[in-house]
């Protein structure tokens, strides 16, 4: 796919067979400054991105030819007088310019989540208020349909749609309806960030003074196997119990970031904690305990998980009331 900005563009439907390309792109750079040139046929697309200065980057490409960078750049500037492809210019900010002449060195930081443990509309909100530049790839279940939706530094500035055919349309709209695709067939996500410089010095690293210590770790590692037990022992119930909590701490992951299991900071599995995120005792806490009740409430289990967990309060009275929490 070749991906462009999906706004109206200055000029449109110009045919590169009557063009100098070489001194159009010229031209706009003088004129413009930083922007896309875009070229498609029935056949072919390609797309140069550029600035005042420097052709950025460009990718071309036709059924059995994917080109990219310079090969590219020299394909598509010798298009003119030979190929009828239709040419459309877009102005793009100079800021913005350099976010699309990125994407193709994008770094996935999350890879094939499934719509199973998350939603779509929860992502981008989590993508945005993370500040996110760069954009989700969605992928919906058959794969005949999908979608790319672009941010820049929290904020959604457009989208690309299976269903568009290289057209422009209303980013809103679309989003809502891939949203709903995703709900309704389900879906892959990946998220794709652009490199960015680091903010922090050689040798910083983040550290709490108050990380949750091995006995508040220990607690809740016992909570959890108590209420796997009370899942697993309802026969009615034929449901996985990981899947189930995975899915809660997504929910909950707007409160209690370090529970999304996408971080990697919080993990249970065989019956054992791994923490390696940086939240207090305190936050750990809360956010394990609220999440299990929630989750208990949901399944019709509360009463019984706290009666299955009556020993278990007992034994750890000093640091439920130190940290003044319930279950």
């Amino acid at each position: 796919m070749v991906i462009i900005p999906r706004g109206k563009p200055i000029i449109e439907n110009l045919n590169a067979y009557y063009l100098d390309v070489q001194k159009m792109v010229e031209h706009y750079q003088g004129e413009i400054g930083s922007g896309g040139i875009y070229f498609n046929s029935y056949s072919a697309e390609g797309v140069i991105f550029f600035d005042k200065d420097d052709l950025l980057y460009a990718h071309y490409k036709e059924k059995d030819l994917d080109l990219f960078g310079a090969e590219a750049i020299d394909q598509l500037i010798n298009s003119g007088g030979h190929h009828n492809l239709s040419v459309n210019i877009y102005q793009i900010p100079p800021d913005e310019v350099y976010f699309w002449a990125s994407i193709p060195h994008a770094e996935k930081v999350y890879e094939d989540l499934s719509t199973e443990f998350t939603d779509l509309e929860g992502l981008i909100r989590k993508m945005s208020s993370e500040k996110l530049t760069g954009y989700i790839d969605v992928t919906i279940a058959n794969g005949k349909e999908g979608g790319l939706i672009f941010i820049i530094n929290g904020k959604i500035m457009g989208g690309s749609f299976s269903w568009e055919n290289g057209k422009p349309g209303h980013i809103q709209k679309n989003q809502e309806l891939l949203i709903r695709k995703t709900r309704e067939s389900g879906a892959k996500f990946n998220v794709c960030r652009l490199p960015l410089p680091k903010s922090k010095g050689v040798g910083e690293t983040r550290v709490s003074i108050s990380k949750p210590s091995k006995s508040v770790l220990t607690m809740l590692e016992e909570l959890l196997r108590i209420f796997e037990s009370t899942l697993t022992s309802k026969k009615n119930l034929k449901t996985d119990f990981n899947k189930l909590l995975k899915k809660k701490f997504v929910e909950n992951a707007e409160k209690y970031a370090f529970l999304d299991p996408f971080a990697g900071e919080f993990e249970y599995a065989d019956r054992k904690i791994v923490f390696s995120g940086t939240a207090s005792g305190k936050e750990l806490i809360n956010g394990v305990i609220n999440s299990v009740k929630d989750l208990a409430h949901e399944l019709g289990l509360l009463a019984v998980l706290l009666d299955n967990s009556a020993e278990w309060s007992a034994k750890y009275s000093k640091i439920i009331d130190d940290f003044d929490v319930k279950l």
